[in-house]
This record gives structure tokens, C-alpha cells and sequence, in this order.
């Protein structure tokens, strides 16, 4: 597949995965983005600045490259270009960010307090806590250092950027949207454990255990 081929096709993807933002309740109106890395070009699509939900189109995702600078699309890229490019320049092994401010991970960053692995599905996706990165402001890459730094330390896909709200990275842009909706998903429950009383954690050798067959034996094998 040619570099134009492939945008052509992360265009479709990167507008149909914006949807499921929404579908799964993760965002209000324009806030939260997802983008995917072009493969075998230092470039990466995005969703427009201030666009509606209602009005993404393939037709009118954008494109940049790792500096965050408009290559090809007639919109401004979105302010959170420039995270997700450092990411991307600095994690070669990412293919897709998602931003979103989805309410219950927003609201563990509120309070820059991590989501402590009490459950065993933050240990299958995550392989532990889901970090808290540091506060930064949106204009520069000081966001993306933030992820970067953090997401370093630990096996998570996730990192909750503080007073801000989640960043998710994954193999592919489908893959990070996975992570954002589960990371929701476990914030939401852990906040409602707490309600109940103190959640019991899971010890360390069970995490590695959990992480290790969800992440190399879980789901079905691809056919010979």
C-alpha cells in the first residue's frame, strides 16, 4: 500500500472511530480527538480543531507531520496535535492516540490521584495502575512530554494528564480507542468500590499473571 493509499484509508478509519467516542459516551460536543500514525512516513491524521461530531467526514480529517504542521486538509488540526505528534516521534511503537475527557477518568485527573489496580480487567489492559502525568498547558509539546515520560514508567496504555484527562496509545488508533473506553469503563467502577469501602488490591505476581495471558494468549488465534 502506497503513502497516499494509506491515509486514504486512516481518513475512513480515524472518522469512524471518532463515532465511537460518542457511541460510548466519552466526549461532549468537539472536545476529544483520535488520530493514527501514517505507516512508512513521519506523518499522522487527526481530527479538525472545533468540529462537531455530527459533521466528521474522512473527507475532512487532516493531516501533519511529527512537528504538528498541516501537510494536506483544508481545517486547522487539533490543538492536541501537537501531544499526539510527540508521541508519535518519541513511542515508535504507537500507532494510534486518543484524548477524550470522558467523565470518571477526568475526574480521577482532577484529583491527580492514580487508579489503583483493584480490578482485574485494569490489570489485563493496563498491567497496573493507570498513572497520573503531570499538569501542562495545551499550545506546545509539553502535553506529549508529559504522556511520554509517564507512560515510560509503566505497562499502561493510559495516563491521566492532570486537571486535564486521559490519553490512551495503542499498536493502532482502534486499539487506543479500545483502551480510552475501558479506561472510562474502570474509573467509573473503582470511583463506585470506593462509595462501599476501601477495594481490595491485587497483588503483584496476579497482575503479571492477568497482563501476560490477556495480552499473549486472550481471543482467537488468526487462521493458517
Amino acid at each position: 500500500m502506497t503513502v497516499a493509499e494509506s491515509i486514504l484509508e486512516l481518513r475512513r478509519q480515524v472518522a469512524a472511530l471518532h463515532a465511537e467516542l460518542v457511541r460510548n459516551q466519552l466526549v461532549a460536543w468537539t472536545a476529544g480527538n483520535v488520530s493514527a500514525r501514517v505507516p512508512g512516513a513521519d506523518l499522522l491524521v487527526i481530527k479538525p480543531s472545533g468540529v462537531s461530531y455530527d459533521d466528521i467526514t474522512p473527507a475532512n480529517m487532516v493531516v501533519t507531520d511529527l512537528d504538528g504542521k498541516l501537510v494536506e486538509g483544508d481545517l486547522a488540526p487539533s490543538s492536541d496535535t501537537a501531544a499526539h505528534a510527540y508521541v508519535y516521534q518519541h513511542m515508535p511503537e504507537v500507532g494510534g492516540v486518543v484524548h477524550t475527557h470522558s467523565t470518571y477518568a477526568t475526574a480521577w485527573a482532577a484529583r491527580g490521584e492514580p487508579i489503583p489496580c483493584v480490578l482485574t480487567m485494569i490489570a489485563d489492559e493496563f498491567g497496573g495502575e493507570i498513572p497520573v502525568g503531570p499538569f501542562a498547558l495545551i499550545g506546545d509539546d509539553s502535553i506529549g512530554r508529559g504522556i511520554v515520560d509517564t507512560l515510560r514508567a509503566y505497562r499502561s496504555r493510559a495516563v491521566l494528564m492532570r486537571n486535564h484527562g486521559p490519553f490512551t496509545v495503542g499498536k493502532d488508533a482502534k486499539s487506543a480507542v479500545k483502551s480510552a473506553v475501558l479506561c472510562e469503563d474502570v474509573a467509573r467502577t473503582v470511583h463506585i468500590a470506593r462509595q462501599l469501602g476501601e477495594p481490595a488490591p491485587i497483588a503483584r505476581q496476579h497482575i503479571d499473571s492477568l497482563y501476560d495471558r490477556y495480552q499473549n494468549v486472550y481471543g482467537q488465534e488468526p487462521r493458517a
